[in-house]
């Protein structure tokens, strides 16, 4: 999730490979996201449900929570830091074949696969947060754009009855029956919430400052909730507190749940511990 430029060589190599591929000749702009979905006579319409290609796997949970049955994921689930992929010619392929294409706006090279989605594609920006607000309202947009409002509306059911029984047994391991203290990578800010921490400060995403480590260590937290996706080692060292890596991206099977379930596990893991 860090803001990292993907190297010029490579963004040239993927502008002359989204000309081919999209045909971007033709430069138009793109059908707002709230378009009829699945184009007419393409393959998803003609099956009744939307081809869907994104960029990640967290798009990808969304988007399968939202009903979505057609999902290619370009990035590989096997990369651990996602903005350092460089798309393949096939995965902008797939692309230029889609009815929806998500994306978020912080991946370096969204505004290339925007590029090769040219006008057939329509482009969904999506909110990437764990948070369970921001969730429901994503999967309730997509699952309005992708026609498939009923799965949206049954997988929200699921998702309200787990969040709390999660919520329930992690604030059970609070020590002492007491809320810990915490200190949040800015893109974990949701675990401390399952876990009902308080939180007395955050972080990133670029590394801690001397500063910063000073004014957050004075704070005394208990935990601090690191991102194992773009960690910076050691966040408060000799602070006394545990630091447990949040993940925040899905596995293959986009499914968004383990997500909550092994943030969970990690906290009440630490919680017994402290």
């Amino acid at each position: 999730m860090a803001r990292t430029r993907v190297r010029t060589a490579s963004l040239v190599a993927l502008s002359a490979a989204l000309a081919l591929v999209a045909g971007c000749g033709n430069s138009t702009d793109p059908e707002p996201a709230d378009a009829a979905p699945a184009r007419a006579g393409s393959p998803a319409a003609a099956k009744g449900r939307p081809v869907v290609v994104v960029t990640t796997t967290w798009e990808g949970a969304f988007a399968k929570a939202a009903g979505a049955e057609d999902v290619k994921v370009i990035v590989p689930q096997s990369v651990h830091h996602a903005p350092d992929y460089d798309p393949k010619p096939s995965d902008l392929a797939a692309v230029a074949k889609a009815d929806f294409v998500l994306y978020a706006p912080f991946e370096p090279y969204a505004a290339k696969i925007k590029e090769a989605a040219g006008s057939k594609a329509k482009l969904v920006e999506v909110n990437l947060d764990n948070d369970p607000d921001k969730v429901r309202a994503e999967v309730e947009k997509l699952g309005a754009l992708f026609g498939t409002k009923d799965a949206a509306a049954q997988w929200k059911s699921g998702f309200d009855t787990e969040y709390a029984k999660l919520n329930k047994e992690v604030q059970a391991a609070w020590p002492g029956g007491k809320s810990p203290s915490a200190v949040t990578q800015v893109f974990t800010a949701w675990a401390g919430k399952l876990a009902g921490t308080t939180t007395v400060g955050s972080y990133g995403p670029e590394a801690v400052t001397p500063a910063q480590l000073a004014e957050l260590s004075a704070k005394k937290p208990a935990l601090v909730l690191d991102n194992a996706h773009m960690s910076t080692g050691t966040v408060l060292p000799d602070s006394g507190a545990r630091q447990i890596k949040i993940v925040n991206y899905p596995g293959e099977d986009l499914d968004l749940l383990p997500v909550y379930r092994n943030a969970a596990a990690e906290l009440k893991k630490a919680m017994g511990a402290s």
